[in-house]
């Protein structure tokens, strides 16, 4: 069984794609600092249970 491959997009196309992710992850980043300063309490609790585990597989 062969699977075709789907034409090569153009150069267009791929810019195009490109600038989208690039939007995406623009707000995707400022999301998380968003949710990061709404809720210093979380990210309190996450940064000392990532300290935590890091201690439990901290080799002696």
């Amino acid at each position: 069984m062969t699977a075709e491959r789907p034409e090569e997009p153009s150069p267009e196309e791929v810019r195009e794609r490109l600038q989208r992710r690039a939007i995406f992850l623009r707000e995707l980043a400022e999301a998380r600092e968003l949710r990061r300063r709404v809720a210093p309490r979380r990210s309190r609790r996450a940064a000392i249970r990532a300290t935590l585990r890091m201690r439990t597989f901290r080799i002696i």
